[in-house]
Protein backbone atom coordinates (compact mmCIF):
# COMPACT_ATOMS: atom_id res chain seq x y z
CA UNK A 1 0.00 0.00 0.00
CA UNK A 2 1.26 3.45 -0.91
CA UNK A 3 2.60 5.63 1.89
CA UNK A 4 0.94 9.04 1.55
CA UNK A 5 2.79 10.64 4.43
CA UNK A 6 5.52 12.04 2.17
CA UNK A 7 2.92 13.57 -0.19
CA UNK A 8 1.05 14.99 2.78
CA UNK A 9 4.15 16.60 4.31
CA UNK A 10 5.20 18.09 0.96
CA UNK A 11 1.95 20.07 0.80
CA UNK A 12 1.81 21.33 4.38
CA UNK A 13 2.00 25.10 4.57
CA UNK A 14 1.00 27.81 7.01
CA UNK A 15 -2.33 29.61 6.56
CA UNK A 16 -0.43 32.86 6.03
CA UNK A 17 1.61 31.32 3.22
CA UNK A 18 -1.41 29.63 1.68
CA UNK A 19 -3.45 32.81 1.20
CA UNK A 20 -0.54 34.40 -0.70
CA UNK A 21 -1.51 32.09 -3.56
CA UNK A 22 -4.76 34.07 -3.88
CA UNK A 23 -4.47 36.85 -6.46
CA UNK A 24 -6.41 40.06 -7.07
CA UNK A 25 -9.49 39.39 -9.19
CA UNK A 26 -9.75 35.73 -8.12
CA UNK A 27 -13.08 34.07 -7.39
CA UNK A 28 -12.97 31.95 -4.22
CA UNK A 29 -15.34 29.28 -2.97
CA UNK A 30 -15.71 29.20 0.82
CA UNK A 31 -17.10 26.05 2.40
CA UNK A 32 -19.75 26.87 4.98
CA UNK A 33 -22.20 25.80 7.66
CA UNK A 34 -20.26 24.58 10.72
CA UNK A 35 -17.30 23.69 8.48
CA UNK A 36 -15.94 27.20 7.82
CA UNK A 37 -12.10 26.92 7.74
CA UNK A 38 -11.39 29.43 10.49
CA UNK A 39 -7.61 29.66 10.40
CA UNK A 40 -7.22 30.18 6.66
CA UNK A 41 -10.17 32.58 6.56
CA UNK A 42 -8.59 34.63 9.33
CA UNK A 43 -5.32 34.72 7.39
CA UNK A 44 -7.19 35.86 4.27
CA UNK A 45 -8.77 38.75 6.19
CA UNK A 46 -5.32 39.80 7.43
CA UNK A 47 -3.89 39.58 3.91
CA UNK A 48 -6.87 41.31 2.23
CA UNK A 49 -5.33 44.83 2.15
CA UNK A 50 -2.86 43.39 -0.38
CA UNK A 51 -5.66 42.23 -2.68
CA UNK A 52 -8.21 43.90 -4.93
CA UNK A 53 -11.62 42.66 -6.09
CA UNK A 54 -11.49 39.12 -4.74
CA UNK A 55 -14.96 37.52 -4.84
CA UNK A 56 -15.92 35.03 -2.11
CA UNK A 57 -18.81 32.71 -3.09
CA UNK A 58 -20.61 30.89 -0.29
CA UNK A 59 -23.93 29.65 1.05
CA UNK A 60 -24.77 29.60 4.77
CA UNK A 61 -21.81 30.18 7.10
CA UNK A 62 -21.64 29.90 10.88
CA UNK A 63 -19.40 32.07 13.04
CA UNK A 64 -17.77 35.51 12.84
CA UNK A 65 -17.70 37.18 9.44
CA UNK A 66 -14.83 39.67 9.54
CA UNK A 67 -14.51 39.20 5.80
CA UNK A 68 -17.68 41.30 5.22
CA UNK A 69 -16.70 44.21 7.46
CA UNK A 70 -16.88 47.64 5.79
CA UNK A 71 -13.08 47.92 5.65
CA UNK A 72 -12.98 44.85 3.38
CA UNK A 73 -14.73 46.75 0.57
CA UNK A 74 -12.62 46.86 -2.56
CA UNK A 75 -10.55 43.94 -1.26
CA UNK A 76 -12.99 41.11 -0.53
CA UNK A 77 -16.51 41.03 -1.98
CA UNK A 78 -18.91 38.36 -0.70
CA UNK A 79 -21.38 36.82 -3.15
CA UNK A 80 -23.67 34.63 -1.07
CA UNK A 81 -26.37 32.26 -2.36
CA UNK A 82 -28.03 32.02 1.06
CA UNK A 83 -28.09 34.86 3.56
CA UNK A 84 -26.99 33.74 7.00
CA UNK A 85 -27.22 36.04 10.03
CA UNK A 86 -23.54 36.96 9.92
CA UNK A 87 -23.75 38.49 6.41
CA UNK A 88 -27.38 39.71 6.43
CA UNK A 89 -26.59 43.31 7.29
CA UNK A 90 -23.84 43.51 4.66
CA UNK A 91 -26.23 42.19 1.98
CA UNK A 92 -29.00 44.62 2.88
CA UNK A 93 -26.56 47.54 3.00
CA UNK A 94 -25.23 46.65 -0.44
CA UNK A 95 -21.75 45.73 0.80
CA UNK A 96 -22.23 42.07 -0.16
CA UNK A 97 -24.03 40.47 -3.09
CA UNK A 98 -26.84 37.93 -3.03
CA UNK A 99 -27.41 35.50 -5.90
CA UNK A 100 -30.78 33.67 -5.74
CA UNK A 101 -30.53 29.99 -6.69
CA UNK A 102 -32.18 26.70 -5.76
CA UNK A 103 -29.96 24.70 -3.44
CA UNK A 104 -30.13 21.76 -5.88
CA UNK A 105 -28.48 24.01 -8.47
CA UNK A 106 -26.02 25.85 -6.20
CA UNK A 107 -23.12 23.52 -6.89
CA UNK A 108 -23.85 23.46 -10.62
CA UNK A 109 -23.03 27.17 -10.91
CA UNK A 110 -19.42 26.22 -10.22
CA UNK A 111 -19.34 22.71 -11.67
CA UNK A 112 -20.70 23.95 -15.03
CA UNK A 113 -18.35 26.99 -15.02
CA UNK A 114 -21.11 29.59 -14.86
CA UNK A 115 -19.03 30.90 -11.95
CA UNK A 116 -15.55 29.48 -12.64
CA UNK A 117 -13.45 29.18 -9.50
CA UNK A 118 -9.81 30.03 -9.02
CA UNK A 119 -9.51 28.87 -5.42
CA UNK A 120 -11.55 26.72 -3.01
CA UNK A 121 -11.12 27.00 0.76
CA UNK A 122 -12.27 23.74 2.33
CA UNK A 123 -12.11 21.82 5.61
CA UNK A 124 -11.41 18.09 5.73
CA UNK A 125 -10.58 15.16 7.98
CA UNK A 126 -7.06 13.68 8.07
CA UNK A 127 -6.37 11.32 5.16
CA UNK A 128 -6.98 7.60 5.57
CA UNK A 129 -4.49 4.90 4.60
CA UNK A 130 -5.58 5.26 0.96
CA UNK A 131 -4.96 9.01 0.90
CA UNK A 132 -8.61 10.07 0.99
CA UNK A 133 -9.81 12.93 3.18
CA UNK A 134 -13.49 13.18 4.10
CA UNK A 135 -15.28 16.50 3.77
CA UNK A 136 -16.85 15.63 7.09
CA UNK A 137 -19.94 17.55 8.18
CA UNK A 138 -20.25 19.63 4.96
CA UNK A 139 -20.23 17.58 1.79
CA UNK A 140 -23.32 18.70 -0.13
CA UNK A 141 -22.36 22.25 -0.97
CA UNK A 142 -18.60 21.74 -1.11
CA UNK A 143 -17.51 18.65 -3.02
CA UNK A 144 -18.39 19.70 -6.57
CA UNK A 145 -17.26 23.34 -6.26
CA UNK A 146 -13.96 22.25 -4.70
CA UNK A 147 -13.30 19.76 -7.48
CA UNK A 148 -13.93 22.48 -10.09
CA UNK A 149 -11.43 24.98 -8.61
CA UNK A 150 -7.92 25.48 -10.01
CA UNK A 151 -6.39 25.55 -6.51
CA UNK A 152 -7.67 23.85 -3.35
CA UNK A 153 -6.51 25.08 0.04
CA UNK A 154 -7.61 22.68 2.77
CA UNK A 155 -7.56 22.86 6.53
CA UNK A 156 -6.96 19.33 7.80
CA UNK A 157 -8.63 19.09 11.19
CA UNK A 158 -8.08 16.27 13.68
CA UNK A 159 -11.58 17.04 15.01
CA UNK A 160 -13.36 16.72 11.66
CA UNK A 161 -15.39 13.48 11.58
CA UNK A 162 -14.88 11.03 8.76
CA UNK A 163 -18.31 10.82 7.17
CA UNK A 164 -19.10 8.23 4.52
CA UNK A 165 -20.88 8.34 1.17
CA UNK A 166 -19.77 10.44 -1.81
CA UNK A 167 -17.81 12.51 0.68
CA UNK A 168 -14.14 11.99 -0.13
CA UNK A 169 -11.46 13.96 -1.88
CA UNK A 170 -7.98 12.55 -2.51
CA UNK A 171 -4.87 14.10 -1.04
CA UNK A 172 -3.41 14.47 -4.52
CA UNK A 173 -6.21 16.94 -5.39
CA UNK A 174 -5.33 19.25 -2.48
CA UNK A 175 -2.68 21.81 -3.37
CA UNK A 176 -2.00 23.30 0.07
CA UNK A 177 -2.67 21.76 3.48
CA UNK A 178 -2.99 23.61 6.79
CA UNK A 179 -3.02 21.17 9.75
CA UNK A 180 -5.35 22.36 12.54
CA UNK A 181 -6.82 20.87 15.70
CA UNK A 182 -9.79 22.92 16.94
CA UNK A 183 -13.37 22.09 17.91
CA UNK A 184 -15.97 22.56 15.20
CA UNK A 185 -18.67 25.19 15.86
CA UNK A 186 -21.91 23.85 17.28
CA UNK A 187 -25.38 24.93 16.21
CA UNK A 188 -28.41 23.81 18.20
CA UNK A 189 -31.76 24.14 16.47
CA UNK A 190 -33.56 25.44 19.57
CA UNK A 191 -31.73 26.79 22.60
CA UNK A 192 -33.42 25.62 25.81
CA UNK A 193 -35.86 23.37 23.96
CA UNK A 194 -38.95 24.22 21.89
CA UNK A 195 -41.63 26.56 23.26
CA UNK A 196 -45.35 25.78 23.51
CA UNK A 197 -46.18 27.16 20.07
CA UNK A 198 -43.44 25.14 18.39
CA UNK A 199 -44.55 22.00 20.23
CA UNK A 200 -48.16 22.40 19.09
CA UNK A 201 -47.05 22.87 15.48
CA UNK A 202 -44.77 19.82 15.76
CA UNK A 203 -47.65 17.70 17.08
CA UNK A 204 -49.85 18.64 14.12
CA UNK A 205 -47.03 17.78 11.71
CA UNK A 206 -46.36 14.43 13.38
CA UNK A 207 -49.98 13.43 12.79
CA UNK A 208 -49.43 13.84 9.03
CA UNK A 209 -46.37 11.55 8.98
CA UNK A 210 -47.19 7.89 8.20
CA UNK A 211 -45.22 4.82 9.21
CA UNK A 212 -42.51 4.06 6.66
CA UNK A 213 -42.14 7.71 5.65
CA UNK A 214 -38.85 9.18 4.46
CA UNK A 215 -38.31 12.63 5.95
CA UNK A 216 -36.69 15.91 5.06
CA UNK A 217 -36.41 18.29 7.98
CA UNK A 218 -35.39 21.82 7.10
CA UNK A 219 -33.44 24.16 9.32
CA UNK A 220 -34.99 25.60 12.49
CA UNK A 221 -36.77 24.81 15.74
CA UNK A 222 -39.99 23.43 14.22
CA UNK A 223 -38.49 20.65 12.08
CA UNK A 224 -36.24 19.63 14.98
CA UNK A 225 -39.17 19.59 17.43
CA UNK A 226 -41.12 17.24 15.14
CA UNK A 227 -38.65 14.49 16.01
CA UNK A 228 -39.92 14.54 19.60
CA UNK A 229 -43.38 13.43 18.45
CA UNK A 230 -42.43 10.48 16.27
CA UNK A 231 -41.77 7.92 18.98
CA UNK A 232 -44.85 5.84 18.13
CA UNK A 233 -43.93 5.62 14.43
CA UNK A 234 -42.33 2.66 12.67
CA UNK A 235 -39.54 2.34 10.10
CA UNK A 236 -38.99 6.01 9.34
CA UNK A 237 -36.17 7.07 7.04
CA UNK A 238 -34.13 10.18 6.26
CA UNK A 239 -33.44 11.85 2.91
CA UNK A 240 -32.72 15.48 3.71
CA UNK A 241 -30.36 18.33 2.95
CA UNK A 242 -29.37 18.45 6.66
CA UNK A 243 -30.07 16.83 10.00
CA UNK A 244 -29.30 17.64 13.61
CA UNK A 245 -29.06 15.96 17.02
CA UNK A 246 -32.69 14.87 17.24
CA UNK A 247 -32.14 11.90 14.93
CA UNK A 248 -29.81 10.12 17.36
CA UNK A 249 -32.49 9.14 19.87
CA UNK A 250 -34.85 7.93 17.15
CA UNK A 251 -32.12 5.72 15.70
CA UNK A 252 -31.29 4.31 19.14
CA UNK A 253 -35.02 3.62 19.74
CA UNK A 254 -35.28 1.67 16.48
CA UNK A 255 -37.71 4.16 14.92
CA UNK A 256 -35.36 5.58 12.29
CA UNK A 257 -34.39 2.42 10.41
CA UNK A 258 -34.73 3.42 6.76
CA UNK A 259 -36.04 -0.09 6.17
CA UNK A 260 -38.87 1.01 3.87
CA UNK A 261 -36.97 3.60 1.87
CA UNK A 262 -37.34 3.21 -1.88
CA UNK A 263 -33.78 4.36 -2.58
CA UNK A 264 -30.79 3.94 -0.27
CA UNK A 265 -32.72 1.63 2.08
CA UNK A 266 -31.15 1.43 5.53
CA UNK A 267 -29.14 4.63 5.00
CA UNK A 268 -29.63 8.21 6.20
CA UNK A 269 -28.93 10.44 3.19
CA UNK A 270 -28.00 14.11 3.66
CA UNK A 271 -25.81 16.88 2.30
CA UNK A 272 -24.55 18.37 5.56
CA UNK A 273 -24.89 18.24 9.33
CA UNK A 274 -25.65 21.00 11.84
CA UNK A 275 -25.54 20.21 15.54
CA UNK A 276 -23.48 19.51 18.61
CA UNK A 277 -20.13 17.87 19.22
CA UNK A 278 -22.09 14.77 20.31
CA UNK A 279 -23.62 14.59 16.83
CA UNK A 280 -20.23 15.04 15.17
CA UNK A 281 -18.83 12.14 17.20
CA UNK A 282 -21.87 9.99 16.37
CA UNK A 283 -21.56 10.44 12.60
CA UNK A 284 -17.82 9.69 12.58
CA UNK A 285 -17.24 6.56 10.46
CA UNK A 286 -20.91 5.61 11.01
CA UNK A 287 -22.03 3.29 8.18
CA UNK A 288 -25.66 4.34 8.72
CA UNK A 289 -24.87 7.86 7.44
CA UNK A 290 -24.11 8.80 3.83
CA UNK A 291 -23.44 12.38 2.76
CA UNK A 292 -23.72 13.26 -0.93
CA UNK A 293 -23.42 16.36 -3.13
CA UNK A 294 -26.45 18.63 -3.01
CA UNK A 295 -27.12 18.39 -6.73
CA UNK A 296 -28.04 14.76 -5.97
CA UNK A 297 -29.60 15.02 -2.50
CA UNK A 298 -31.82 17.99 -3.42
CA UNK A 299 -32.75 16.94 -6.95
CA UNK A 300 -36.58 16.84 -6.88
CA UNK A 301 -36.57 13.89 -9.26
CA UNK A 302 -34.33 11.92 -6.88
CA UNK A 303 -36.39 12.97 -3.86
CA UNK A 304 -39.59 11.87 -5.59
CA UNK A 305 -38.28 8.30 -5.91
CA UNK A 306 -38.81 7.85 -2.17
CA UNK A 307 -42.38 6.78 -1.45
CA UNK A 308 -44.04 8.73 1.38
CA UNK A 309 -41.45 11.49 1.24
CA UNK A 310 -42.25 14.08 3.89
CA UNK A 311 -40.89 17.63 3.53
CA UNK A 312 -41.08 20.05 6.49
CA UNK A 313 -40.04 23.63 5.79
CA UNK A 314 -40.65 26.99 7.42
CA UNK A 315 -41.95 30.34 6.20
CA UNK A 316 -42.01 33.99 7.16
CA UNK A 317 -45.55 34.54 5.86
CA UNK A 318 -48.22 32.85 3.75
CA UNK A 319 -50.93 34.72 1.87
CA UNK A 320 -54.55 33.63 1.48
CA UNK A 321 -53.92 32.14 -1.97
CA UNK A 322 -51.11 29.91 -0.65
CA UNK A 323 -48.07 31.89 -1.75
CA UNK A 324 -45.15 31.30 0.64
CA UNK A 325 -42.48 33.89 1.44
CA UNK A 326 -39.50 32.35 3.21
CA UNK A 327 -36.54 34.41 2.04
CA UNK A 328 -37.31 38.09 2.65
CA UNK A 329 -39.12 40.56 4.89
CA UNK A 330 -40.62 42.77 2.23
CA UNK A 331 -37.70 43.68 -0.03
CA UNK A 332 -35.07 43.00 2.65
CA UNK A 333 -33.37 39.67 1.99
CA UNK A 334 -33.49 37.50 5.11
CA UNK A 335 -32.21 34.08 4.00
CA UNK A 336 -32.70 32.38 0.62
CA UNK A 337 -34.72 29.74 -1.16
CA UNK A 338 -32.46 27.01 0.27
CA UNK A 339 -33.86 23.55 -0.37
CA UNK A 340 -37.49 24.41 0.31
CA UNK A 341 -38.81 24.23 -3.23
CA UNK A 342 -36.59 21.24 -4.09
CA UNK A 343 -38.19 19.19 -1.32
CA UNK A 344 -41.72 20.59 -1.51
CA UNK A 345 -41.84 19.68 -5.19
CA UNK A 346 -39.99 16.39 -4.72
CA UNK A 347 -42.37 15.34 -1.94
CA UNK A 348 -45.39 16.37 -4.00
CA UNK A 349 -44.22 14.04 -6.80
CA UNK A 350 -43.58 11.20 -4.35
CA UNK A 351 -46.14 8.40 -4.04
CA UNK A 352 -47.94 9.22 -0.79
CA UNK A 353 -45.73 12.28 -0.26
CA UNK A 354 -46.48 14.94 2.36
CA UNK A 355 -45.16 18.46 1.52
CA UNK A 356 -45.55 20.75 4.56
CA UNK A 357 -44.98 24.46 5.19
CA UNK A 358 -44.98 25.20 8.93
CA UNK A 359 -44.95 28.52 10.77
CA UNK A 360 -46.21 30.14 13.98
CA UNK A 361 -49.42 32.09 13.33
CA UNK A 362 -47.94 35.37 14.59
CA UNK A 363 -44.70 37.21 15.19
CA UNK A 364 -43.90 40.12 17.48
CA UNK A 365 -42.22 43.22 16.08
CA UNK A 366 -39.51 45.20 17.84
CA UNK A 367 -42.07 47.75 19.01
CA UNK A 368 -44.04 45.00 20.76
CA UNK A 369 -46.86 44.76 18.22
CA UNK A 370 -48.07 41.29 17.32
CA UNK A 371 -48.83 40.71 13.64
CA UNK A 372 -50.28 37.77 11.73
CA UNK A 373 -48.07 35.62 9.55
CA UNK A 374 -51.14 34.47 7.63
CA UNK A 375 -51.77 37.58 5.50
CA UNK A 376 -54.23 38.72 2.86
CA UNK A 377 -51.33 39.64 0.56
CA UNK A 378 -47.59 39.21 0.92
CA UNK A 379 -45.68 42.30 1.96
CA UNK A 380 -44.64 44.57 -0.89
CA UNK A 381 -41.35 43.28 -2.25
CA UNK A 382 -41.64 39.88 -0.58
CA UNK A 383 -40.18 36.94 -2.47
CA UNK A 384 -42.27 33.90 -3.37
CA UNK A 385 -40.30 30.77 -2.54
CA UNK A 386 -43.07 28.16 -2.78
CA UNK A 387 -45.73 29.22 -5.26
CA UNK A 388 -49.46 28.71 -4.75
CA UNK A 389 -49.22 26.09 -7.50
CA UNK A 390 -46.82 23.98 -5.42
CA UNK A 391 -48.45 24.34 -2.00
CA UNK A 392 -50.03 21.40 -0.18
CA UNK A 393 -50.17 21.55 3.63
CA UNK A 394 -49.76 24.67 5.77
CA UNK A 395 -49.48 24.11 9.53
CA UNK A 396 -49.65 26.57 12.43
CA UNK A 397 -50.24 25.96 16.14
CA UNK A 398 -53.98 26.15 15.35
CA UNK A 399 -54.11 23.25 12.93
CA UNK A 400 -53.56 22.07 9.37
CA UNK A 401 -54.78 23.60 6.11
CA UNK A 402 -54.77 21.23 3.14
CA UNK A 403 -54.70 23.55 0.14
CA UNK A 404 -53.91 21.22 -2.74
CA UNK A 405 -56.62 21.01 -5.40
CA UNK A 406 -58.58 23.68 -3.51
CA UNK A 407 -60.05 26.87 -4.97
CA UNK A 408 -58.89 30.27 -3.75
CA UNK A 409 -62.16 30.54 -1.81
CA UNK A 410 -61.56 27.28 0.04
CA UNK A 411 -57.88 28.10 0.58
CA UNK A 412 -58.74 31.43 2.16
CA UNK A 413 -61.27 29.76 4.45
CA UNK A 414 -58.81 27.09 5.58
CA UNK A 415 -55.94 29.52 6.14
CA UNK A 416 -58.14 31.89 8.15
CA UNK A 417 -59.13 28.91 10.31
CA UNK A 418 -55.48 28.29 11.28
CA UNK A 419 -54.61 31.97 11.74
CA UNK A 420 -54.40 33.42 15.26
CA UNK A 421 -57.98 34.04 16.55
CA UNK A 422 -57.22 37.75 17.06
CA UNK A 423 -56.74 38.19 13.30
CA UNK A 424 -59.44 35.96 11.83
CA UNK A 425 -62.14 38.66 11.60
CA UNK A 426 -59.79 41.11 9.89
CA UNK A 427 -58.55 38.45 7.47
CA UNK A 428 -62.14 37.51 6.66
CA UNK A 429 -63.00 41.13 5.84
CA UNK A 430 -59.86 41.47 3.70
CA UNK A 431 -60.69 38.23 1.88
CA UNK A 432 -64.17 39.57 1.07
CA UNK A 433 -62.68 42.83 -0.27
CA UNK A 434 -60.43 40.76 -2.53
CA UNK A 435 -63.45 38.67 -3.61
CA UNK A 436 -61.85 35.51 -2.27
CA UNK A 437 -64.90 34.95 -0.07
Amino acid sequence: MADYNKLYQSRVISAEEAVRHIKSGDRIFLTGNCSVPQKVLGALVDYAPNLQDVEICQALSIGPADYVKPEMQGHLQVNTMFVSANVRQAVNQGRADFTPVLLSEFTLLFKNKLLPLDVALIHVSPPDEHGFCSLGIEVGLTKSPAESAKIIIAEVNQKMPRTLGDSFIHLSRLNYLIPVDYDLPELLMSEGGPDETVNRIAQHIAELIPDGATMQLGIGAIPDAVLNYLKDKKDLGIHTELFSDGVIELVEMGILTGARKSIHPGKMIAGFILGSSRLYEWVDDNPLIELHPTEYVNDPFVIAQNDKQVAVNSALEVDLTGQVCADSIGPKIFSGVGGQLDFIYGASRSKGGVPIIALPSTTTLRDGRMISRIVNMLNRGAGVVTSRNHIHYVVTEYGVADLYAKSIRRRAQQLINIAHPDFRHELTQQAKELHYL
